[in-house]
């Protein structure tokens, strides 16, 4: 009783591996707004962190153990939580690889849980964050209506490329109304799940 009356957990996953990746400048400004809140902890997830080969294995852990320690480690790491907020780029109307790569290493550590997303990128990855819900539908994930997406004029001001390359607070005000929903139904549907798998 006392594990269903804890505050959720929830991931927040940089979802982009490249070295000249822009993700950590909006995931790290993304968990500072999650720790200001009081009703779930969060914690950043870093896909570089995990190695993850592409995925190998005879069948998704739905249906057969996996193999690859690399795989066992992640899938480890993603049970602990709750919920999910992805950080994601757009990659030719899509998200990248690494994500996809690492949506299809796990199974079961997905199922029954809330999950969101923070896109970024000319249009606010849009796009992809909608490839994401999909996939996180197959995986029994519950996708939240809101998102959260740094696009625009906004984007630009706080990225390298658009050669401002402003504080992540400068565009915060535009952000702030999705980022304070898009939480509260992480909230709302994370504690409504773990209280029914519980």
């Amino acid at each position: 009783m006392e594990t269903n009356m804890s505050k959720p957990k929830i991931a927040i996953i940089i979802g982009s591996t490249r070295d000249s990746r822009f993700a950590d400048k909006p995931a790290q400004w993304i968990l500072e707004q999650a720790q200001a809140r009081d009703d779930f902890d969060a914690e950043l997830v870093d896909l570089k962190d995990f190695d993850l080969p592409l995925f190998n294995e005879v069948a998704s852990n739905a249906w057969v153990p996996s193999q690859d320690p690399a795989a066992i480690a992640w899938q480890k790491k993603i049970g602990e939580f709750d919920g999910y907020l992805f950080v994601t780029a757009e990659y030719n109307h899509s998200i990248t690889g690494a994500l996809k790569n690492a949506l299809d290493q796990s199974s079961v550590e997905w199922a029954r849980k809330p999950m969101s997303a923070f896109g970024y990128g000319g249009l606010g990855a849009g796009r992809a964050v909608e490839h994401l819900r999909g996939i996180a539908v197959e995986l029994q994930m519950a996708p939240v209506r809101n998102a959260i997406h740094l696009g625009g004029g906004e984007f630009f001001k706080v990225h390298p490329l658009g050669g401002v390359n402003a504080p992540m607070s400068d565009v915060a005000p535009a952000l702030d109304g999705a980022v304070k929903a898009t939480f509260d139904d992480l909230v709302w549907w994370a504690n409504a799940l773990k209280a029914a798998r519980g």
